[in-house]
């Protein structure tokens, strides 16, 4: 695609709020209806037979096209057919590509990627859900909390949503049970550089290291703050504790290096700060989470890891 039908098509998303599902699931099938349509296009041509929809609408469709572009996620279980404002959008979508057909014509693959890129980035910039269920256990709604981050991680090759995650709920935590001040946060990507820093919290005499995948050159930090005088606790998903105490004790660290699991991290605070209450249990998480957002918003740039909280 040229720059300017990009420029265009840009100008036109910007100008009519082509962000959320709704009008990105129409646009979607627009364009890929417009290649069995006769130019000029006509706005009545789109229509369904009793003119109250916008015509070709459905989640089957939308999902058949995005699979073109390798999104497999669901955009929109009805594809769009029911969302408000979708007759008007259409309207002034049909107008803008006969002028874009008369003005540089149409790359029609070109224009069906863009839209494919701009429902890539609404994925992307959706925060996560965690789902208080009270029928099930806190642990079992961290896990599919967690199952979110992973599968996001992903899709995006490179990224670390899961272990940045985890690092900041356990900050929230703690900066919740302890006085303001008592430990640093920092951002997940300086946690993880190279520095002088002996873990990711810090506390008086103990060292917190917070990570999904545990390793040996993380029970030689546990070492080095062993031989520094301090006491190294691991916090990790439940799956991987095992994992971190054979490492240990392989290391000569048995009985010396604390292992959590972050799953009763979280519920064991939850549960005793509710007083075991089921009505004060949610408003707990809640915190936790309200606390964690706030990190995400100071020592992250990515606001698409925060996580909304949907208390049942």
């Amino acid at each position: 695609m040229d720059d300017k039908t990009r420029a265009d098509l840009e100008r036109f998303q910007a100008d009519n709020k082509v962000t959320t599902k709704g009008p990105l699931s129409l646009v979607v099938q627009l364009s890929d209806a417009l290649r069995r349509h006769r130019q000029p296009w006509q706005p009545q041509d789109f229509l369904t037979e009793n003119k109250g929809q916008v015509a070709g609408l459905g989640g089957a469709n939308l999902k058949k096209i995005l699979a073109r572009h390798g999104i497999t996620r669901i955009l929109s279980a009805e594809g769009g057919r029911t969302s408000r404002g979708n007759m008007g959008l259409m309207m002034k979508y049909i107008d803008f590509m006969n002028r874009l057909r008369e003005d540089v014509g149409i790359d029609y693959e070109g224009v069906e990627e863009f839209w494919a890129e701009q429902v890539g980035r609404y994925f992307h910039n959706q925060p996560f859900t965690l789902n208080a269920d009270a029928t099930r256990t806190l642990g079992a709604n961290l896990d599919d909390l967690f199952q979110q981050a992973r599968k996001r991680q992903s899709e995006n090759p490179g990224t670390q949503y899961l272990g940045t995650m985890l690092q900041h709920l356990i900050a929230a935590k703690l900066s919740i049970v302890l006085p303001a001040g008592s430990f640093q946060v920092f951002g997940a990507a300086v946690a993880d550089a190279p520095s002088a820093r002996s873990g990711d919290f810090v506390i008086n005499d103990t060292v917190v290291h917070c990570t999904t995948s545990p390793g040996e050159p993380l029970i030689r930090k546990c070492e080095a703050n062993l031989n520094a005088g301090a006491k190294p606790i691991i916090i990790t998903l439940f799956e991987r504790v095992r994992t971190a105490l054979d490492l240990a004790a392989d290391a000569g660290l048995a009985g010396r290096v604390d292992v959590w699991d972050v799953q009763q991290f979280l519920a064991t605070n939850v549960n005793e700060r509710s007083l075991f209450d089921p009505a004060a249990r949610a408003a707990q998480i809640g915190g936790i989470i309200a606390v964690y957002n706030q990190i995400i918003d100071t020592v992250e740039t990515d606001p698409s890891l925060r996580i909304e909280f949907e208390a049942n």
